[in-house]
Formats: C-alpha cells, sequence, structure tokens
C-alpha cells in the first residue's frame, strides 16, 4: 500500500465501509481522491457529489453538498437522502483550517486485511517528479500566476524568476496551460488546483469563474490587467491597470532592493 492503486485501496475501503456503517465519508477532491471514491461509491451503492465547495448538515442529518454546476454558472445544492453513507469529495483549501482543539480525541482502530484486498490488476512503475515546480502550488504562502497576457512560454520565465526570490510558486490559468506555455500541474482554477495562498498575485489574467474558482479564498490578491473591465478585478483587493510587461520588472527591482537590505 506504499503507493496509490486504486484496485486494492477500494476493496480495502469498501469493507470498512460495510464493517462500520459511517453516516458520512469525505475526502479530498485530489487526483486520488478521485479515482478512489468514485469506485467505492460504484461498488456500495451509494451517491457521491464530486468536487465540493461548501459543506452543512439539515435538521435530519443529511450531507447537503454544495459544488458548481454548468460550468460554475450556478451552485448546486445535493443530497442523498435514502442511501449511506453520503459520500462527497471536497476540493482542497476551500475551507480555512480550522483552529486545534486538544479537547478532541479519537481512536485508532486497526483493520486487518487479507492476502485478496491487495491484488491489483495494475502495477506502479515509477514516479516523476515535475522538474518545473520547485515550490508545491498547493502549499505556497505566495503564488505569481500567468494568463493569456503572458504571451508566451518564455515569459513565465519572469514569474518563476520572482517565485524563486520569495519561495514561490507559480500558476497559470487554463488558457496558458492549453496553449502549452506551462505544464498543467501549475494550473490554478476548476479544472486545475484549488489554492489559497496569503498572496496570489495574477498578471494577464481575466478571471473566467472556473479560474476564480480555484483561488478566490486566497487572503490577499493582487491583480494585473490591461483591461479595466476584467472581472478578476472584482475579487482583487488591489487591482492595476497597466501593462504586465512594466510591472513585473519593477516589481523585481523592488524585491531586490527588500532582499538585498534585509
Amino acid at each position: 500500500l506504499e503507493h496509490f492503486l486504486a484496485e486494492p485501496y477500494t476493496k480495502i475501503l469498501t469493507a470498512i465501509i460495510s464493517e462500520y456503517k459511517p453516516e458520512v465519508f469525505i475526502a479530498g477532491s485530489t487526483t486520488m481522491g478521485r479515482a478512489l471514491f468514485s469506485r467505492v461509491a460504484a461498488k456500495i451503492g451509494t451517491g457521491l457529489t464530486a468536487d465540493c465547495t461548501g459543506l452543512d448538515i439539515d435538521g435530519e442529518g443529511n450531507l447537503i453538498q454544495t459544488r458548481p454546476a454548468f460550468g460554475g454558472s450556478v451552485m448546486a445544492r445535493i443530497k442523498t437522502p435514502n442511501h449511506r453513507p453520503q459520500m462527497a469529495t471536497v476540493r482542497p483549501r476551500v475551507f480555512k483550517k480550522a483552529p486545534e482543539d486538544r479537547s478532541r480525541t479519537g481512536e485508532v482502530i486497526k483493520f486487518p486485511l487479507t492476502e485478496d484486498m491487495l491484488t491489483s490488476r495494475v502495477k506502479f512503475i515509477d514516479y516523476i517528479v515535475d522538474e518545473t515546480s520547485h515550490v508545491n502550488i498547493e502549499e505556497a504562502d505566495v503564488i505569481f500566476s500567468g494568463g493569456r497576457g503572458i504571451k508566451g512560454p518564455d515569459n513565465f520565465k519572469m514569474l518563476f524568476e520572482l517565485a524563486d526570490m520569495i519561495k514561490g510558486a507559480v500558476g497559470a490559468s487554463r488558457v496558458a496551460v492549453d496553449e502549452g506555455w506551462i505544464p498543467y500541474s501549475h494550473q490554478v482554477g476548476q479544472t486545475g488546483k484549488t489554492v489559497a495562498p496569503k498572496m496570489y498575485l495574477a498578471f494577464g489574467i481575466s478571471g473566467a469563474i472556473k479560474h476564480l474558482a480555484g483561488m478566490q479564498t486566497s487572503d490577499f490578491i493582487v491583480a494585473v490587467n490591461k483591461d479595466p473591465e476584467a472581472p478578476i478585478f472584482k475579487v482583487a483587493d488591489i487591482g492595476i491597470v497597466a501593462d504586465l510587461f512594466e510591472v513585473v520588472p519593477l516589481l523585481k527591482k523592488k524585491l531586490e532592493e527588500k532582499l538585498k537590505n534585509a
């Protein structure tokens, strides 16, 4: 079980659910979470709401699951009243961390595994590290993100230089990834990563709904765009209507001065 394989993990979780019969079962909407929970839900015959951005419990004990629908134009509220467990995957970092509560305790149960649970028709071969990701974008405190306005792969070097100066990460809009300017691992948005850094700086990103869904919970948002009507300015704490190719060099110079005097 050292490396994730969907088949044995599905068998094990299905057995655990059958034994303990939980009311609610939740996982992160990560690559592993999506692959695993869809299989588990199908195996046990219950519903699954994927990619949730909100969760609540109604007066009847039903899990109310909120998620974007129709390309993010509406927010659907879903419940599973007739089947248990109620299953959902939740976008990473859509909720702020809860404060530590040392009064809460739990019991660790060692669940016995059988040989047949560990069999798999798929084998783990290798893990390849993405060399362009110097810092995990989902863990970074500061993210410099580029969109269509970056105009090409070579110009992302400017953002990588800024990120390397303060141990930040580089993000991108779907357009930039689809154009092949930067790998998918950097994509922020509904079809990419959900991030919540202390500061998110968006350069040349218009602010489509699908992109905003992946970064609008950031603590502080700075947007640079030549279009004063760009939707991203509606969620930005600071909006700069300017050419990013003028702003980025100035920002780099200021950072260099600050680091030199630190």
